[in-house]
């Protein structure tokens, strides 16, 4: 390892022009990178909804209705007039309102209340729009151009448009101000007021890198978009604390710059990359989710740390070399006081910090499994944002819409003629829109305008578009899906698809509900492995995995507790990522230990490691920290939101446990570590002699 130092010294000018150039490459890259901001796209291609939109796509050539337009203060003149504006659209297919449902030229009286309130009510126009797929922006912006800020925009197309420009914006305004925030974090615990621009030198390479080379994929999701870089920057600035830290003890003893790294190098690679491998490992879990949520940020994660451990092992030397001197300059005394000897009172109470340990994680591990969960994108810019004011502001007058698209056969009018008189009798279902309901079968479809019927008939299929009166998604929306299915079977059988977005979210629970236990599954287990291959122990990796996963249990029960449904995408991504980026805690103070062990006793050897590594514990657990209450505070898109709280305080958690519980536990535990860890070399105190009588 110190020949491998030494060659990399040596070759400083090379490496550092090397990252140079493949950095200006990587930003250039990452501006042609695209987002995808539709959730549905990421479910698998074998579920039932996203056979139904691909073949309603294939058979019709506009899609279903994505978004309402609400207009108050406004005639049926003038509603009509404003119809038409919104129609010569770019990006706008169709446009729906009360003139194609009633004749509207005959007094408003003698029409069905209950048709023209859906359209038309308290002086207040509602229009149905179909945007087309990728216009969603462009055609949001112009239309709230056209009806002005006082009035409302929803639906699932509103939705596309509010997350790729306001998620695009408030992530670099997180960023900018996470820097920040994580830059006086590190001056407060570095010595060198240099030793900051370091460090967010070496991670903003790799954070460059990570994002040009995403053009790979072609295109990325939004909560990968939003949350990579930050949780980059966050999760692996651990490894270049690692690295300068052991760099500034052998200075101590080393006057030799070079020599000092190359030892540094030498001791410190072992823990950053067994740090970096559990990482790794708890992305690539996600790869292995059906979800494609999962794999998606499970590949572009998983690249980030292995780039983020390339620039702290090949980059960081080189600079490092380039800046001692700098670093020297700038040097401080300690801002934080040293916190000496805390792992003594842990050692003297450790069997009550374990008994308060297991006693607050078995409810937490039992709440955290009764959580209840959102699964689609529905809601996900609540109330405060300008989507989810115009979302209740228009639900206020207008009541919910939640639309499902049914598509079945169109070789059968008796079957139609059943099946339309059963849904219409259906609770919860307030309209449908088909051939069948509205136009009859007993008209010939000759009769019918070419632009109406293409819309309900196509070669293959008719198609019928419900009307269902409860929210997107949970138990009540999940039912309604079911009955409807159910309906339908009765008179087609199998042969039928159903879309919409309470359907797309009744996928969405049954295929990440099987994805969560196998990605934990699957990353506990592959990140015990690299623990026993780095300890060469049976107990250490069970210990360490023990406190950390605690930690995620804990961290898991605050929204049950706190009677708060969480986003079962952050539920999915928190277990791997807490899991794996935390876990170098762990591992930093149990290589400590065995190495201070191997010269002390037991509680010797915890006080003594915990000392060595708080600071740099507490270092990176702030930073996890701050990266993710800025993404909960600042993100007005509740999955990142979410997601950002979680990460905030898992870190917090896992710091904890890290430095209370787990030297109360090695040090209990000391025996068990020492017969089941391979050539272990644990202090023996030399024996007292006898007293001869």
């Amino acid at each position: 390892m110190k020949l491998f130092a030494h060659m990399l010294l040596k070759m400083k000018h090379i490496i550092t022009l090397l990252f140079l150039i493949a950095a200006v490459i990587s930003y250039l890259a990452s501006l042609e990178v695209s987002v995808n901001n539709n959730l549905v796209d990421y479910l698998p291609d074998d579920s039932p909804s996203t056979i139904a939109l691909d073949t309603m796509n294939e058979e019709y050539e506009k899609g279903a209705s994505n978004m309402r337009v609400m207009v108050k203060n406004i005639t049926i003149p003038e509603a009509l007039e404003m119809k038409k504006t919104i129609a010569r659209v770019h990006g706008v297919d169709e446009i729906d309102w009360l003139d194609d449902a009633v004749n509207i030229y005959e007094p408003i009286e003698f029409l069905d209340k209950d048709t023209v309130e859906d359209y038309y009510k308290d002086n207040t126009a509602l229009y149905i729009l179909t945007v087309r797929e990728d216009f969603e922006v462009s055609a949001y912006n112009e239309i709230r151009g056209i009806i002005g800020e006082e009035n409302a925009i929803s639906g699932s197309a509103a939705d596309t448009a509010t997350s790729v420009q306001v998620t695009a914006k408030e992530v670099s305004n997180i960023m900018a101000l996470a820097i920040g925030i994580i830059f006086a974090v590190l001056i407060l615990t570095t010595n060198s007021w240099f030793e900051p621009v370091l460090f967010l030198s070496v991670i903003g390479v790799a954070i460059v890198l990570n994002r040009g080379t995403n053009l790979i994929f072609g295109e990325i999701s939004f909560v990968t978009n939003s949350a990579g870089s930050i949780l980059q920057l966050a999760v692996s600035m651990d490894y270049s604390i690692f690295l300068l830290h052991r760099f500034e003890e052998f200075r101590k003893t080393e006057p030799d710059p070079q020599k000092a790294m190359e030892q540094a190098i030498a001791v410190s690679v072992p823990s950053i990359l067994s740090s970096g491998v559990t990482t790794v490992f708890g992305f690539v879990a996600l790869i292995l989710m059906k979800f494609k949520i999962g794999p998606d940020m499970g590949y572009v994660m998983a690249k980030a740390i292995v780039l983020s451990l390339m620039s702290v092992l090949l980059l960081m030397p080189a600079l490092t070399m380039y800046c001692y001197k700098l670093i020297d300059k700038t040097h401080h005394k300690p801002i934080i006081p040293p916190l000496n000897h805390i792992g003594k009172y842990i050692v003297k109470f450790r069997i009550p910090i374990v008994i308060i340990f297991i006693t607050v994680t078995i409810p937490c591990v039992l709440a955290q499994k009764e959580n209840n969960f959102l699964y689609g994108s529905s809601g996900i810019f609540g109330t405060g944002t300008k989507l989810g004011d115009d979302t209740a502001a228009i639900e206020e007058i207008f009541g919910r819409s939640n639309l499902m698209c049914l598509m079945v056969p169109n070789a059968s009018p008796a079957a139609e003629n059943k099946l339309s008189a059963e849904l219409s009798s259906t609770d919860k279902i307030t309209s449908i829109l088909s051939y069948t309901q509205t136009v009859g079968n007993e008209i010939p479809r000759e009769f019918i305008p070419p632009d109406t019927l293409e819309q309900l008939i196509s070669p293959n299929y008719s198609r019928w578009v419900l009307t269902i009166d409860t929210d997107y998604e949970g138990d009540e929306a999940f039912a309604m899906v079911e009955t409807v299915r159910g309906i339908v079977e009765k008179y087609f059988g199998d042969n039928y698809l159903l879309c919409g977005d309470s359907v797309n979210s009744y996928d969405m629970k049954d295929v990440v509900a099987e994805d969560n236990e196998k990605v934990n599954n699957i990353a506990i287990l592959s990140i015990a492995i690299v623990l026993l291959i780095n300890f060469k122990s049976l107990s250490i990796p069970i210990i360490l995995l023990l406190v950390i996963e605690s930690s995620v249990w804990i961290n898991l029960s605050f929204p049950y507790f706190s009677d708060i449904d969480l986003r079962f995408i952050g539920y999915l991504i928190i277990s791997s990522v807490q899991l794996g980026a935390t876990v170098d805690y762990a591992i930093l103070y149990a290589d400590r230990y065995i190495e201070n062990r191997a010269e002390m006793t037991a509680g010797q050897a915890a006080d003594k490691s915990l000392c060595d590594t708080i600071l740099s514990i507490l270092t990176s657990a702030s930073i996890l920290t701050i990266a993710g209450i800025f993404l909960g505070i600042l993100s007005s898109n509740e999955v990142i939101s979410q997601l950002g709280v979680l990460v905030g305080r898992g870190a917090v958690l896992s710091g904890v446990l890290v430095i209370f519980v787990l030297p109360a536990l090695v040090c209990m535990c000391d025996k068990l570590i020492f017969f089941t860890t391979y050539k272990c070399d644990f202090y023996k105190p030399a024996k007292k002699p006898e007293r001869k009588i």
